[in-house]
């Protein structure tokens, strides 16, 4: 964002959300409904009263022209930075729906005195390049009351864990899914939104079928094992710290360095619930050889904007988000549009697919799975469900439960024919997810997802 008025794309004002609750209440927000009096200025201001419980509408404002980030001012009561009202009036002014205008007298005030100038200079027509400070200092005591908040949900979620395994996991199936809620609402009011996700899934385990109390256990130790990972990143590398504190649910933005490559568009797909949507796209670098995960988020029913054509090449940077084996990317500037593509991902055996997830885990024990291409591998049945078979030896990856009841596994079959095909997907401890094949010979990707 900038004074001039380019905005950002309703993905990128997602991507500012403090968490995964922010983002979801914000994006409710992100119409014109419970909005009045709204507006913004050439100087890059942006206000509005959005109605709340009370009997005073909430006065939001953002200031966009800050060159280090948009700032925002709200009088509700979260302590979330930026709020669900600052994501929603940022998502209606992407959408082009606040008019220009003058701002009220109680925007005026706390834009004059964030930017450092007396009203009376901006009444005066100062029309300039406006742009506010960043503040390292308060920027830190910020960081620092986030991490206190984190910790200190971190503490009870141990004492939690270690209360459930005092009193039996046979507990835990009659306690019911509002334990987990409950607990899970906590980590959210202690901004660890990574660690509230993992606990509902807990949730979603207790009395699922047969063999819970395994799966249980093995996903607390996975959550115990994060929260000691918080209470002593400061002794871990670098890389694993970041880990942690992207796995807790902690901000960031990428750090590596912008990398120029023909993109080859491996998959993508999106995965919603009822206010939003997240597209994932997965990318292979052709000269570097890397695999970079693209995200994207669609508000309030709207589909995320990122699209890029499966199978096609794009010339364009992607810089990386910090953290040990994280895939995941920004995609920068682009220097022209997705082009038809000949090359195809280098491939690996099974044996060789389900390694590669095992070395990964090193870096991140959290890791669900991990991007793989397979090489010459065959669709097959097995008993009640299927897998991916290596032509050329006596190895196969299970398919994960959910690839079995999609149409997409029907194309695959298909598009095999008993004949070893090329397969992209996701490998991890669920089993393969495909999620885009080639045939053996000349002819374009196929989607599976």
């Amino acid at each position: 964002m900038t004074q001039q008025g380019v905005r950002r794309t309703a993905d990128q004002v997602l991507a500012l959300a403090p968490d995964a609750a922010s983002r979801t209440a914000g994006s409710k927000l992100g119409a014109a409904g419970p909005w009045s009096g709204t507006g913004c200025s050439d100087e890059g201001t942006v206000w509005g009263l959005c109605k709340g419980g009370g009997s005073e509408p909430y006065r939001t404002v953002v200031d966009v022209a800050d060159g280090t980030g948009p700032a925002y001012e709200c009088s509700c009561p979260s302590r979330k930075s930026p709020c669900k009202h600052a994501l929603g009036l940022l998502l209606l002014w992407s959408g082009g729906e606040v008019p220009a205008g003058r701002a009220p007298d109680w925007a005026e005030e706390w834009i004059a005195a964030r930017r450092g100038r007396p009203r009376e200079d901006r009444e005066g027509g100062a029309r300039g390049s406006v742009s506010g400070s960043a503040d390292p200092e308060a920027a830190r005591r910020r960081a620092q009351r986030r991490a206190e908040r984190v910790t200190a949900g971190v503490t009870e979620l141990e004492q939690r864990l270690a209360d459930l395994l005092r009193s039996g996991l046979a507990a835990a199936g009659q306690a019911g899914y509002g334990l987990w809620e409950e607990t899970a609402a906590r980590m959210v009011d202690a901004q660890a939104p990574g660690l509230a996700g993992r606990v509902r899934e807990l949730g979603a385990i207790a009395a699922s079928g047969p063999g819970w109390p395994v799966r249980l256990l093995e996903e607390c130790a996975l959550l115990h094992l994060l929260d000691q990972g918080w209470l002593h990143r400061d002794r871990l590398p670098d890389a694993l710290a970041a880990t942690v504190r992207s796995r807790v649910g902690l901000p960031a933005a990428p750090d590596g360095p912008p990398l120029r490559d023909d993109w080859l568009v491996l998959a993508q797909y999106d995965t919603a619930d009822t206010r939003l949507t997240t597209r994932r796209v997965w990318l292979h670098g052709v000269a570097s050889g890397r695999t970079a995960l693209l995200l994207s988020y669609g508000a309030a029913g709207r589909a995320p904007e990122l699209a890029l054509p499966v199978g096609l090449t794009l010339d364009a940077e992607v810089s990386a988000y910090p953290g040990a084996g994280q895939r995941r990317a920004s995609l920068g500037e682009r220097f022209g549009p997705p082009a038809p593509a000949s090359v195809r991902p280098p491939g690996v055996t099974t044996a060789e697919a389900a390694a590669r997830y095992g070395a990964a885990l090193r870096d991140d024990p959290w890791l669900d799975s991990v991007p793989v291409t397979l090489d010459a591998v065959v669709p097959a049945p097995d008993g009640d469900s299927w897998q991916l078979a290596d032509a050329a030896g006596d190895t196969a990856l299970p398919l994960a439960p959910a690839a079995v009841s999609r149409p997409g596994l029907w194309r695959l079959v298909a598009l095999s024919g008993g004949a070893p095909v090329k397969v992209f997907g996701e490998c991890g401890h669920r089993g393969f997810t495909p999620l885009t094949a080639w045939p053996a010979g000349p002819g374009e990707a196929v989607r599976l997802c």
